[in-house]
């Protein structure tokens, strides 16, 4: 693990793109593709344009071989305003010249939330080829923090965080009164790189109870 502690968000932003650029170009290179899963939160909203938009970063993405994934999904439509896939699509996706079959969003829009992460853990496992028990390998996945030291939608003191046998699960988060579908942590954790942007205050408590503290995944999934 290596920390990076920048003095501006602009800066963190910035890096965080140069890195993706470069865990996407050496993916292509060695293997043929790029797999990503994607993060929501401000953060990542902040991240996804300078990929889009700034040519020194956007030149270099290998886009007829990247495929986006997302680490989590809101219980709700694709069009609707806390949508991850949403975000991403109208700051980046959209601007990207990218086949339909390079998105793979999560149908959040499904009534039943478990039947939306069976259907994307199937997909999953079609798109990465995986034998059964086997969990797919992202080239990146992109995460976030939370002030109560969530991450994707792995909250605190909820199930999904004690999954063992899967790689997606619907995950009931009774302070938010929802259902969220989320990526588990061994699906996380057998990605080939995982990086966590942490911006703002309100993370620092958790931040150093996640650094320091003594481990506790229930308490603290990150």
């Amino acid at each position: 693990m290596s920390i990076k502690i920048l003095r501006h968000p602009a800066d963190l932003y910035r890096v965080a793109a140069e890195t993706f650029v470069r865990i996407a170009t050496h993916s292509v290179a060695v293997q043929g593709r790029f797999s990503v899963g994607l993060a929501g939160g401000s953060t990542s909203k902040s991240l996804y344009p300078l990929l889009a938009n700034e040519p020194g970063l956007r030149s270099w993405l290998p886009t007829e071989c990247m495929h986006f994934y997302w680490g989590d999904e809101r219980h709700v439509p694709p069009e609707h305003a806390d949508s991850n896939y949403r975000m991403a699509n109208e700051v980046m996706l959209s601007k990207l010249p990218l086949a339909p079959n390079q998105v793979h969003r999560i149908q959040g829009e499904c009534p039943d939330a478990a039947r939306a992460a069976d259907e994307y853990e199937r997909e999953l496992c079609a798109n990465f080829a995986l034998a059964p028990g086997v969990y797919p390998r992202f080239d990146l996945v992109l995460l976030g923090i939370g002030p109560d030291a969530h991450t994707a939608s792995l909250f605190p003191h909820t199930p999904a965080p004690q999954e063992t046998a899967r790689s997606v699960v619907a995950n009931r988060v009774a302070a938010l009164g929802t259902d969220r579908i989320t990526l588990t942590i061994p699906a996380i954790n057998n990605a080939a790189n995982i990086v966590f942007l942490v911006s703002g205050a309100d993370k620092a408590v958790a931040l150093r109870e996640i650094l320091e503290g003594p481990r506790d995944p229930r308490k603290l999934p990150v």
